[in-house]
């Protein structure tokens, strides 16, 4: 089978629907509470509005995720497991002990979600829960919040959040384990292994490439893909997990997961491939962005390192109102990366799903956008951290300009926190989009980033 390419057989990647039977999602985007003296404001309101996120149903008990964008995308309360392993690395970065409460409360709840599964008790996590009640569009009362009425965790079934992906699963993992480093509590150590054991049962592959393979859908289906994503994440996990254990097997695993990353390198372009959908040939197209920055935070590889130079050359846009289909406010621009090589070739005369709006080519992701400036500050070559700087401008500018008005569980929002997760709407490449919604782990980025903390450090 030949690897995919273009948009007529998208390669699947982390943020893909995994609902039982469904093909790829439509993402929008969320956020919002602490305070930290003494540092940039820009921060302090980007950690507030991870804390509003954290907070935005306290009738529905302490036990909690965050919610992971803003009620306008039209997702409801969907509190997406990446975003939320992403929220307490964010907050372990920024350090306070506000911000480490929260890190710990959020934790706390992954590892409820984890030993209340509804259906399964193997360690594994769903791609994404309902943290407050809402009405459905098709009328239907979903009235529990993170933890329902007979105790179990509330899984995200109405979008079809119901899969379990690798990728999801190793960012819980980092997540867990930094707090088990960070607080000696053995309870996050022994929710890091059984995610790991749960990948490594559920995901490692014989194929030629080699590594570790997607996850499974709601139905629990195997999925055939591998992810140079999900195996960059699994080298920073499996590394953990060696340390924290002290077992050479993780560091066995660990070099697996790095094997197939390698083995997607393309030395004449600079860059990373996706990944493969059969585990014998190499997808050529579509390239994301993460792939070139990920590997670098991860990796820590000189003889990869021009992947940055690859993304901030060939994924570099710059959104204005003058563009197609941008919805910037007259006045405004800002710079960054997109999402992936096919992103600025997007139909721009066709909507990117059903029901959704057009595509701007030249709209700025700004999750990818805090990767990259944090991964050229990790990498420190010479104009690196002007480049980084440029980007982390655009990024805070972003914060104090668009976005206003949104709301999460129907409550206002800190003024000006949080970074929407799209400048104007845009076709990731992958058969879904992001679009200019307050989103949590876009604000989580740049918190890292500006932190300089690096979630993937080898």
């Amino acid at each position: 089978m030949n690897g995919m390419t273009g948009r007529q057989n998208p390669a699947f990647s982390r943020r893909t629907l995994l609902g039982a039977g469904l093909g790829a999602a439509v993402l929008t985007a969320t956020g919002a509470g602490v305070a930290r003296a003494g540092t940039d404001s820009a921060q302090r309101r980007a950690t507030a509005f991870v804390a509003a996120a954290m907070d935005a149903y306290p009738a529905q008990g302490t036990v909690r995720l965050a919610q992971s964008y803003t009620d306008q995308a039209g997702l409801f309360s969907t509190a997406f497991t990446y975003d939320n392993g992403l929220a307490i690395l964010a907050l372990l970065a920024v350090g306070t002990p506000d911000a480490r409460a929260r890190a710990t409360a959020l934790g706390d709840a992954l590892l409820y979600a984890q030993t209340h599964d509804p259906a399964h008790d193997d360690g594994r996590l769903r791609q994404a829960y309902n943290v407050g009640p809402y009405t459905f569009y098709d009328g239907s009362l979903q009235p529990d919040g993170f933890v329902r009425a007979d105790g179990s965790a509330n899984v995200g079934t109405q979008f079809g959040f119901t899969g379990t992906a690798v990728g999801d699963m190793a960012w819980a993992g980092i997540a867990l384990a930094d707090l088990a480093a960070r607080t000696g509590k053995r309870r996050f150590r022994d929710g890091a292994v059984r995610i790991g054991e749960w990948i490594e049962r559920n995901a490692r592959t014989d194929e030629p490439l080699g590594g570790y393979k997607f996850g499974v859908d709601g139905a629990g289906t195997k999925l055939p893909f591998t992810s140079v994503e999900h195996n960059t994440d699994l080298v920073s996990l499996f590394g953990r997990l060696a340390r924290l254990t002290g077992d050479r097997v993780w560091s066995a695993r660990r070099a697996r997961a790095r094997a197939f990353v390698e083995r997607m390198w393309e030395p004449d372009g600079g860059f990373f491939y996706t990944g493969s959908n059969d585990g014998v040939t190499v997808n050529t197209s579509p390239i994301p962005e993460d792939a070139q920055t990920w590997t670098l935070l991860a990796l820590d590889s000189r003889a990869h390192a021009r992947s940055l130079d690859w993304a901030a050359r060939e994924l570099a846009v710059l959104d204005h109102a003058g563009r197609t289909n941008s919805t910037v406010p007259a006045g405004q621009s800002y710079e960054g990366v997109t999402f992936s090589s096919v992103s600025l070739l997007a139909n721009e005369d066709a909507p990117i799903a059903e029901s959704q709006p057009k595509p701007d080519r030249n709209g700025v992701w700004f999750e990818g956008t805090a990767h990259l400036a944090l991964a050229l500050r990790k990498r420190h070559a010479r104009g690196d951290e002007t480049r980084a700087r440029r980007l982390m401008d655009s990024l805070e500018r972003a914060q104090d300009q668009l976005g206003g008005g949104q709301t999460i569980g129907g409550r206002a929002l800190p003024g000006r926190s949080g970074i929407v997760s799209a400048s104007s709407p845009i076709d990731t490449g992958f058969g879904f989009g992001y679009y200019p919604y307050r989103h949590v782990g876009a604000t989580a980025w740049y918190l890292m980033a500006a932190e300089r903390s690096n979630p993937l450090r080898a």
